[in-house]
């Protein structure tokens, strides 16, 4: 009976033993309530408390990842967009945690959804498609401002993802389609002026050095070659040869044109009138015309 009694004496001491000796781990921080009332805050490590009277709150000061779930907006210029993002908080004061306020996690969450409503509200699509940086920025800054009485310090938020309906999808393409054709005809014209730069440049050289043609030419033949083409093609100045074209024919036909009056009258060859044409009238010494052939 005595050992009995000893045994049960032994296994009390131990479980108030456990239930004095609680331990705090190095990213937590414990608050101790007394009979109801805040003593203080206990550090990482072993504590030891008062069974049945005092009650050890063990918060965590480590940074807490809570996602904001996706909320339907309407943007200031009437655009229906559904944004979601993510808030990073962490606690810095253990008692206010505990005391200011019920249940952390979840009262951040509920201003966090409606301080992303109302700041994203607050910009058109654009600057809110744009602008994540400064909008995170003022969501930040607001919720810091409404959670320091609880004793929580709101790190970072971050815009995770915009939804935007299909209709202004296809929208948007649209405009980003147009925009890259623009910009891909001004560096086409800009490229085509850069290049009758370069070619009036280098017709002005060629100009003033003839043989820069020749060794232009045959640079083109070394690259027809290089594909072992069958055909050879030998280039020639167009101009020159258009020009020496039209000399030649010019030539040519004033030698045919001589050749062709040469053979149609030909040398010591007088031309006797027909029999059936009037004689032409003779002077006279004495004033009158008679016909030829007649003697005076």
């Amino acid at each position: 009976m005595i050992t009995i009694i000893w045994i049960a004496v032994a296994a009390l001491a131990v479980l108030l033993l456990a239930l004095s000796l609680k331990v705090v781990k190095q990213y937590e921080q414990g608050v101790l309530f007394r009979l109801g009332r805040v003593i203080g805050v206990k550090k990482a490590g072993l504590t030891a408390i008062i069974p049945f009277v005092d009650v050890l709150h063990r918060v965590s000061l480590r940074i807490i990842t809570m996602p904001i779930q996706s909320q339907g907006i309407i943007t200031r210029d009437n655009v229906s967009v559904d944004v979601s993002a993510v808030a990073y908080y962490r606690v810095t004061e253990a008692v206010k945690s505990v005391v200011a306020i019920e249940n952390v996690e979840a009262a951040i969450n509920q201003i966090a959804q409606t301080t992303l409503r109302k700041v994203v509200g607050q910009h058109t699509l654009d600057e809110t498609l744009s602008e994540t940086d400064r909008i995170n920025l003022n969501i930040r800054e607001i919720l810091d401002v409404a959670t320091e009485e609880w004793g929580v310090a709101v790190t970072l938020v971050e815009l995770k993802d915009i939804q935007l309906p299909e209709s202004m999808k296809r929208a948007m393409a649209r405009q980003a389609e147009a925009e890259r054709e623009k910009r891909a005809k001004i560096i086409a014209a800009e490229g085509e002026a850069l290049a009758a730069d370069a070619l009036g440049t280098a017709a002005d050289i060629m100009m003033a050095h003839p043989l820069a043609l020749q060794l232009r030419n045959l640079q083109s033949l070394v690259e027809l070659g290089v594909d072992k083409n069958s055909t050879v093609v030998f280039p020639a100045p167009l101009m020159s040869t258009i020009g020496e074209l039209g000399s030649f024919l010019a030539r040519e036909n004033a030698a045919a044109t001589r050749n062709v009056a040469a053979t149609a009258t030909p040398p010591n060859v007088t031309a006797t009138p027909a029999p059936d044409q009037p004689l032409p009238s003779q002077p006279v010494p004495n004033g009158k015309a008679l016909p030829t052939g007649a003697t005076a």
